[in-house]
This record gives C-alpha cells, structure tokens and sequence, in this order.
C-alpha cells in the first residue's frame, strides 16, 4: 500500500472512518493501512510467528476489510476490535490451512534450534501496543486462557483438553477475562 502524500495530515474519527470506508473511500483506506497495519501485523505474526507468511496474512486481512466493512456495526464494537478479529480469524484459518499444514511438514529444521535466542523480529513484543501491560492485570488464570486463545490459536475445546477443565468452563473464564479487559481498555 502507497502512503498518503507527505504534508497530507487527514485524521479522521472513527465513525467518519467506516462512513468513507463504506463509501470505499481509497485514502480513508491508505489512512487506515498506515494507522492500524502495524498492529494488526503483530497480532498476526504472535499466531503464524513466519515474518513472509504474516506479511500475506496481513494483505487478506486488509482485502477482507476492505469487501467486508458494509457488515461492521459500530453497535457491537470497535473498529479495531472487529479489525483484529478478522486479523486473529484469518491467522488462526491459514495455520489450519491444508496447504500450510504440508508445508510444515516438509520442512526442515537445522540441528541446535534454540527458540529462546531467535532474532528480536521474530519474537513478538506486544508491549508495543499495550496488551501486555493490560493482560497483566488480569487474574493468571485468565491470562492464560486469553493467551492460549487469543495468541497462540487453540480452541476453547482444544483448551479444555490441555487444561484439563470442563468448557463450558473455559467459555466462561474467557468471556469474563475479555469483559475486565474491555473494562480496563475503556
């Protein structure tokens, strides 16, 4: 995506955002690209961790944006709320993807992979854009839920079974952690 002319200082609020937005409006969507793209991209590469993958990712999640904005309603959230939904959606969808599960599998790992020492671009640093910090607030049972499903993709099932906890309690302590969380962000 092109950036806005330089000297170009538009800023809009985010109901004249989805209003040019529904409109397709193109610099209400560069504006949009260049304000929220880095940190939809960090969502997306905390869950497919792959820096050219992420990249691709973060393109259909701008495409999907852009066809699916007539469906957002600001009455049930945030522009970025559902913006980062799609992100997490999309990311979550391409690891479960056929053609990315064979992918992995004929891939390779060099001898002595150690995790903890990769690059700092690959290790995901969300207290860029505060998250982190909010997280911390919440009890550590919740945090890990959130963590579990929000960054690392796993189902409320999936969760169930490795926490071994009923879901239906999982389903509750996740929406609970997200109502504090929406709490603290306000």
């Amino acid at each position: 995506m092109a950036k806005l002319p330089l000297g170009t200082t538009d800023k809009y609020t985010e109901q004249e955002l989805v209003t040019l937005l529904k409109s397709k409006d193109s610099k209400a969507f560069h504006y949009l690209y260049d304000n929220y793209s880095g940190a939809l991209y960090s969502i997306v590469l905390q869950i497919v961790i792959d820096e050219e993958l992420a990249s691709d990712v973060l393109q259909e999640v701008f495409i999907n944006i852009w066809k699916k904005i007539d469906i957002y309603d600001p009455a049930k959230g945030r522009l970025f709320t559902w913006m980062l939904n799609i992100a997490r959606n999309l990311s979550i969808d391409t690891l479960r993807s056929k053609s990315y599960q064979n992918t992995q599998k004929n891939q390779s790992l060099p001898e002595n992979v150690d995790f903890n020492m990769m690059s700092p671009a690959v290790q995901m640093n969300v207290d860029n854009i505060g998250i982190r910090k909010v997280l911390g607030k919440l009890k550590e049972e919740y945090r890990t839920l959130i963590d579990l499903a929000y960054f690392k993709g796993y189902t409320h099932e999936e969760i169930a079974e490795m926490k071994n906890i009923p879901l239906g309690t999982v389903k509750t302590r996740i929406r609970n952690a997200l109502i504090q969380l929406r709490g603290y962000l306000k």
